[in-house]
């Protein structure tokens, strides 16, 4: 590993649809002397961006080459396909693939699915990005089969999406260089791992709280108050026993 003490920052990328906010308030509240650095990159491109050294680590999609990149797979998208309100996809809870075969499905050139064969009919021309696909659906032009979370980004009030089953899924995973596995990109994996903060692969554990000291009481133990025996303490300790020692009778008639 580097020393991560040269690194005067942490640069995480993600993909669209990735929200990495909870990871990065936790960095923010563990490690807040080292600012994190996000940047948005397409899907495309994330691969090339973490090679490049563009950014220490990054949540991007699967699959990537595992000859120069190490990934950590975190979860699996729903597949959902984006239709009109008006539509009749939109009476039904899911969809199969051949509930599409009569519909224009649209096939951006951002795609992230892996389609062995697209549902539907094919579009005269393929839209450049998903946002122009998006766009291209508000207008009836046809409809969109994306991850769930791209669905939500490019959310339109007269557009609405629902679960398309028996098609491929998108994978997300945190992602960096191999040859790169600094110390803050250790930090960072405990993070998105759950670790805490003292987890014994964790570089920078809380520190010890001292022990606080008891009381030094020399050991003795304490001695009975003064003018008290350590037994029962008898009645009379001025007099003597009951009637005995200075006792006085009754004063004699002189004759």
């Amino acid at each position: 590993m580097t020393g991560s003490e040269e690194t005067p920052s942490f640069r995480l990328a993600y993909v669209p649809g990735v929200m990495p906010t909870k990871w990065v308030r936790i960095w923010n509240e563990r490690l807040p002397d080292i600012p994190l650095t996000l940047i948005g990159v397409s899907a495309d491109e994330a691969c090339e961006v973490l090679r490049g050294g563009g950014a220490d680590a990054g949540f991007v999609r699967l699959p990537v080459d595992r000859d120069d990149l190490s990934a950590i797979p975190l979860y699996t998208e729903t597949t959902v396909v984006v239709v009109p309100k008006d539509h009749i996809v939109a009476a039904v809870d899911e969809v199969s693939a051949e509930d599409l075969a009569d519909d224009i499905v649209l096939h951006p050139l951002d795609d992230t699915l892996d389609w062995e064969r697209l549902p539907g009919r094919p579009a005269i021309e393929r839209p450049a990005t998903t946002a122009d696909a998006i766009a291209l659906v508000a207008a009836g032009v046809g409809v969109l089969v994306v991850p769930q979370s791209l669905a939500r980004l490019h959310h339109r009030k007269d557009l609405t999406y629902r679960p398309l089953l028996d098609a491929p899924a998108s994978r997300v995973a945190l992602s960096w260089p191999q040859e790169e596995t600094t110390d803050l990109v250790e930090d960072f994996i405990g993070i998105v791992r759950g670790r805490t903060v003292n987890s014994s692969r964790g570089r920078r554990p809380a520190p010890e709280q001292p022990k606080a000291k008891r009381p030094d009481t020399g050991g003795a133990r304490r001695k009975p108050a003064a003018g008290k025996s350590a037994g029962k303490t008898s009645r009379g300790t001025a007099g003597g026993s009951r009637g005995g020692g200075n006792k006085r009778g009754k004063p004699r008639r002189r004759s």
